[in-house]
């Protein structure tokens, strides 16, 4: 899995500028326009004619299947103006991370696995989903970054993004006995990230998990402590420092993640360490 993951990397990588480049522009105006017509035309006559109807599609109206993210309802049209325009600034910050094939092809395989489990077992699919996968990957690259809640209060994306999967946790049982719908829509999310979506997670937590899990399987191995200045070291030795390498792009290190291999990339201006998962999948730093 780990190597079908890395050739899909590099795949991505030798084909970034190709696809749909600025997808998430257009979604976003596209969004505002049906927002607006909505407001105009108080029957929503578009917004029914784009929206996923699983026996609309069923009867021959086959658009609806990759329609639907357009139909972004956010009450207040000001509202709804700042919202997709949020989203727009996530989707564009990881189109330059990832390139515009990577990007493209996260996005449309959220729409895809909607489509099918829509068309399967029913249900709405909307664009709820899409956009929470599009915080979720931000908040796993950027954990540390902050969020106005309010306009006011600054949180970090961490925080945000935890709430946000415990809700989709919590989804699973809504209604009885069990709601796989909100798994089945966050697929992208997860397919594209596997473990790295731990990384959504503060690192002082990752590595008490890993203590925790290493002390339950090795009772008798040594625990390396550590500090709130960000060291560790090993009992009755000097003080190491945090890690060796750490990834310019994830920001998982030797520590936090000892089975990853870290290389150097001769093309960056610069000394900057790459993880496996990105040493080919990465925007050269000049």
């Amino acid at each position: 899995m780990k190597d079908l993951r890395r050739r899909f990397n590099r795949f991505c990588y030798a084909n970034r500028n190709k696809g749909i480049p600025n997808l998430m522009l257009y979604i976003s105006i596209g969004s505002f326009i049906m927002a607006l017509m909505n407001l105009i035309d108080p029957s929503n006559i578009l917004y029914y004619v784009f929206m996923f109807d699983r026996q609309a599609i069923l009867h021959g109206q086959i658009w609806r299947l990759f329609t639907y993210p357009l139909c972004y309802s956010g009450g207040n049209l000001l509202f709804t103006a700042i919202t997709l325009l949020c989203y727009y600034s996530l989707g564009r910050a990881m189109e330059n991370i990832w390139g515009t094939l990577r990007f493209n092809l996260f996005y449309l395989t959220g729409v895809v696995l909607m489509d099918i489990y829509c068309m399967i077992f029913g249900g709405q699919a909307d664009v709820y989903y899409l956009n929470m996968s599009l915080f979720l990957s931000y908040a796993t690259m950027y954990p540390d970054s902050q969020f106005l809640l309010f306009f006011i209060v600054p949180v970090k994306a961490w925080i945000f993004a935890v709430f946000d999967l415990i809700v989709v946790l919590l989804g699973l049982f809504h209604p009885f006995p069990y709601n796989l719908f909100p798994l089945i829509a966050l697929g992208n999310y997860f397919l594209f990230f596997g473990p790295d979506v731990a990384n959504v997670f503060p690192v002082s937590w990752r590595i008490n998990a890993h203590r925790t899990v290493k002390k339950a399987t090795h009772p008798g191995a040594k625990t390396i402590p550590f500090h709130k200045a960000g060291s560790y070291e090993a009992t009755n030795a000097t003080p190491k420092a945090p890690y060796t390498h750490k990834c310019t792009v994830c920001g998982r290190t030797d520590v936090t993640n000892p089975e990853l291999e870290f290389r150097y990339c001769s093309r960056c201006k610069g000394y900057y360490c790459y993880c496996e998962d990105h040493i080919s999948n990465h925007t050269h730093i000049q």
